[in-house]
């Protein structure tokens, strides 16, 4: 009877559904509340709304136009916020006008001072104490509004714009001497539109931070014109000798010429164009109102004469490749260092360094014209990596693009080196034979320089003779018939040893079809002298502050040699390059008394000529070529790139304790080796050199022309005082035939 009639007061099923319907009660109720008020409430809004409907011919002059311009507005702000913030995160740093930009000052391996990079500041010179037509030449040439607008000059950027399409180039710049300043302080000197948003947004940044003389006292002060200079002050110690306080109008106007392009108007290096240069900047005083033609006539009558620095040379090259290093390893200090001013000593050979330089635009300007060769990089250094010289070009002046760390060339057959290592390091010895004969891979098949096959080779005589084959057929058998694989290893050896870009993996890359820099080649061609330890290419070798405190030491502090390679197998390298040298497309670099090992290189078409060889002492690597990649007239790494190699280590090993190469014989003694004879464009890269000057044979033929000429210039005055109609006593076909037929004998000799 209890089921069939529970206690009610015991019984939760009733209660529980009376609460749900309740609350169903009340949500609907409130729904229902919610909406009705929402009516009222947006019928009241359309009602207040309607007050201001606007409808006919005013809707669209007036109404539409303000909410489309107010849509795209807050659109724009948008935008324009987007664009902000990478630039205003430049800012980040509160303490962003007082820091000290990294300034280093270079000694050479033996302490002398060498040049400097970076900015060091000088505030010592009030705004008020420079001179009032330096201040004057400054504002006319780069931005006479600069006290009228607010960061940026619109007039002006329009004026350069139009300008610059007139004239088909730039020719004007639009920049403002804010956005200038901004650059300075902050970005880089890339040219992108990216940069060109973020100098806009930081030079109305610096506007609303700075007074208008203030960032005219900074720009004077720390933008770069020329010659490691920063600043008007450093300038015109530089090329004046004297204080800006002190500089004349000539003077002021030759300065202010460099802000647009120092390299290119620096007066040490073409003092024509800086005084062209100037002479624009005084034009530009007479446009802007600043000065009258009578005042500006002095100056141009008696233009500035800079300081002869030609003597002064600095090795740019080796200090830009210096203070990129720098600046890398200056991160690495501990962050409580807050000086950012250093003393570097540097592994630079002064001395070598100058002979390089010279070494280089010798041989392209005695042989350049005939090879159709402009440009030459080369790299010296010790076994441990610390490079004693470095040509990154033939001149700074006209292009600072650095060709020995910067550029990337095909080694050609100076890359064999590290395929054959890799086949030694795998099971092959130099005496193994390969057979040299005709090998494809898909639809390339690789030649060899003299269209012919050697048959079965050792690995000695194969590199010896620079054979391509064999370098093919090793990837090959590396691979155990997969050439990628075989290839992959020899990629991984050449990284290990030093190549830091990327090896594109094409099956002409065992013949030196990828792209390397002539500083990594050098260097890691170190390993094979330094049986089998990979070393670091560096410049940097003590760094202290301004104090004279040591914060940091290569020896101690940089990176250490690593194997990679198996002793044994380097001794085996050595030999076998030594043979490619001195017995094969090397052999115009011997030198005497010095035994060498290394190898040559020659690209497609003769695009790229390398020579990168070793002694015991040194190892040193030598490209020429061209920037633009035109071939060449039939060069080759055996014939300029060695004799430029020669000339260099030549002098390098001049008092110094000779070092025998391991796995090599001993060095031969002084006078054993012959010096190379000149070769010119029509001996070929292993062909007998024409001899520099004339046989005996020649010279009796010249001889012979010589006498018969002035036996026929005689005869010729003795027909002329003869009677008329008196016969000539010069025969029809006696010396002057005699001398014709003597020439064409020389002609073919």
């Amino acid at each position: 009877m209890r089921d069939l009639y529970p206690d009610p007061r015991k019984d939760w099923t009733p209660k529980l559904g009376r609460f749900l319907l309740g609350a169903d009660a009340r949500i609907d109720s409130t729904l229902f509340s919610a909406g009705r008020m929402l009516r009222e409430l947006w019928e009241r809004f359309s009602a207040l709304m309607d007050r201001f409907h606007v409808a006919g011919w005013r809707r669209w002059v007036f109404v539409e136009p303000l909410s489309e311009a107010a849509t795209m507005g807050a659109g724009g702000l948008v935008l324009l916020l987007g664009l902000a913030i990478p630039a205003f995160n430049e800012t980040s740093d509160e303490d962003w006008l007082k820091k000290s930009e990294l300034a280093v000052t270079f000694l050479d391996r033996y302490g002398n001072e060498v040049g400097s990079r970076g900015i060091k500041h000088n505030d010592s010179i009030p705004l008020d104490e420079f001179p009032d037509h330096l201040i004057k030449a400054t504002l006319a040439t780069e931005d006479r509004r600069f006290y009228e607008h607010f960061g940026i000059d619109p007039s002006g950027t329009f004026r350069a714009l139009a300008t610059n399409a007139r004239a088909g180039g730039v020719v004007q710049g639009g920049s403002s001497i804010t956005q200038q300043l901004a650059k300075n302080l902050f970005l880089s000197n890339e040219r992108t539109l990216e940069r060109k948003i973020k100098e806009a947004f930081l030079a109305i940044w610096l506007e609303t931070r700075l007074t208008k003389n203030e960032i005219l006292k900074l720009y004077l002060d720390r933008a770069y014109l020329g010659g490691g200079a920063f600043g008007v002050d450093a300038a015109a110690q530089f090329y004046f000798n004297k204080s800006a306080k002190d500089v004349t109008l000539a003077e002021s106007a030759m300065l202010a010429g460099l802000f647009k392009a120092p390299a290119k108007f620096a007066p040490h290096i073409n003092l024509p164009a800086a005084r062209a240069r100037a002479n624009t900047v005084l034009d530009n005083l007479v446009e802007a109102g600043f000065m009258t033609e009578g005042q500006v006539f002095g100056a141009r009558r008696n233009p500035a004469n800079a300081l002869d620095r030609r003597d002064a040379r600095s090795p740019d090259y080796y200090l830009d490749w210096a203070f990129d290093e720098m600046r890398k390893l200056v991160d690495t200090l501990p962050k409580s260092m807050a000086e950012r001013v250093f003393l570097v000593r540097t592994a630079l050979d002064s001395g070598l360094q100058r002979h390089a330089e010279q070494a280089v635009e010798n041989s392209l300007r005695q042989y350049g014209r005939d090879y159709n060769a402009r440009q030459a990089a080369a790299v010296i250094a010790d076994h441990d990596g610390a490079v004693r010289a470095m040509v990154g070009g033939r001149d700074y002046g006209q292009s600072q693009f650095n060709r020995a760390t910067d550029a990337l060339r095909q080694p050609g057959s100076s890359f064999k080196p590290y395929v054959y290592a890799t086949a030694l390091m795998n099971g092959f010895k130099p005496t193994s034979v390969v057979v040299d004969a005709p090998i494809c891979i898909g639809n390339w098949c690789p030649q060899n320089y003299g269209r012919s096959y050697a048959g079965s080779v050792t690995l000695v005589t194969a590199i010896t003779k620079s054979i391509n084959t064999i370098p093919v057929r090793l990837s090959i058998a590396l691979g155990k018939g997969n050439a990628r694989v075989g290839r992959n290893m020899i990629v991984k050896l050449a990284k290990e040893m030093g190549l830091r870009t990327p090896l594109a993996d094409t099956p002409s890359l065992p013949i030196g079809a990828g792209e390397v820099t002539v500083l990594d080649h050098t260097v890691a061609m170190a390993t094979f002298p330094n049986e089998g330890m990979a070393v670091a290419p560096h410049a940097v070798l003590e760094v202290k502050t301004v104090t004279g405190e040591l914060v940091w030491r290569f020896d101690r502090d940089g990176p250490k040699p690593r194997r990679v390679i198996p002793r044994q197998v380097a001794l085996d390298m050595n030999a076998m390059l030594n043979s490619a040298a001195e017995q094969g497309t090397g052999r115009r670099a011997m030198l005497d008394g010095v035994r060498i090992a290394g190898k040559t290189g020659t690209t497609n078409a003769h695009r790229d000529a390398w020579f990168v060889a070793f002694t015991g002492n040194l190892i040193g690597g030598v490209w020429i070529g061209n920037d633009d990649y035109q071939p060449m007239q039939r060069m080759t790494g055996g014939s300029l790139p060695a004799m430029t190699w020669q000339s260099i280590m030549t002098y390098a090993h001049q008092g110094i304790e000779l070092k025998n190469i391991a796995g090599t014989l001993p060095n031969p003694p002084r006078g054993s080796i012959q010096p190379p004879k000149a070769v010119t464009v029509a001996a070929a890269a292993d062909a007998a050199p024409r001899p520099a000057v004339l046989t005996r044979r020649g010279s009796d033929i010249l001889l012979r022309v010589e006498s018969l000429m002035d036996e026929a210039t005689r005869n010729l005055a003795i027909a002329g005082a003869a009677k008329p109609g008196q016969q000539s006593a010069l025969p029809r076909s006696g010396a002057l035939a005699s001398a014709g037929a003597a020439t064409d004998g020389a002609g073919g000799n």
